[in-house]
């Protein structure tokens, strides 16, 4: 589907999106629109964004994720890179829904500026392709570190793309299995 200034893309999972806007270049760069709520309003995509989130990784092969917030806090997050490349993973964990464990994941570059929607009752993560990458991220509820929560990189047989050692964090390295994970996500 598409519209003057953002193209959007449904995946095999339910309410996961890709978002590629338009960009506007001359000599001296580029000028994009990276999100509009009444366009996005126009698409069926109604979302009160509170926060804002910025992470660098220096090192190519950093995971960060997969991470969640849960009810009553739970976020809607709208990812895009910064500068460098991630390959961004969004895995369902809606109780009931046919998709269960299923993965999807996207390419975002500082180059192609797509952006990947990571609706409620999905685990998020990525792993960076470059140095210095930089993730922003918008999201519709406040931290809460009460309902923050992560599931193992490794147990969601996705394919990262990457054959090397992670390095991860001690949240990431010490977190539960999904065969392990009681979900408080519901369809």
């Amino acid at each position: 589907m598409e519209q003057k200034n953002v193209q959007i893309e449904d995946t095999k999972l339910s309410g996961v999106k890709i978002l590629t806007p338009a960009r506007f270049g001359d000599e001296r760069g580029f000028f994009s629109e990276s999100w509009n709520r009444q366009r996005m309003e126009a698409h069926g995509i109604d979302l009160d964004f509170v926060q804002d989130n910025h992470s660098m990784s220096a090192e190519v092969g950093t995971i960060r994720g997969l991470h969640f917030q849960a009810p009553p806090h739970a976020q809607d997050k709208l990812v895009r890179c910064g500068q460098g490349a991630l390959f961004d993973v969004a895995v369902d964990v809606r109780v009931g829904s046919p998709t269960y464990g299923d993965w999807v994941g996207v390419e975002l570059t500082a180059e192609n500026g797509r952006q990947m929607l990571v609706p409620k009752g999905f685990l998020h993560g990525f792993i960076t392709r470059a140095p210095m990458t930089e993730i922003i991220y918008k999201c519709t509820d406040y931290y809460a570190p009460e309902c923050d929560g992560a599931v193992r990189w490794d147990s969601c047989d996705i394919d990262w793309g990457f054959t090397g050692q992670p390095i991860l964090s001690e949240k990431d390295t010490a977190a539960q299995a999904l065969a392990d994970f009681k979900s408080p996500f519901r369809i």
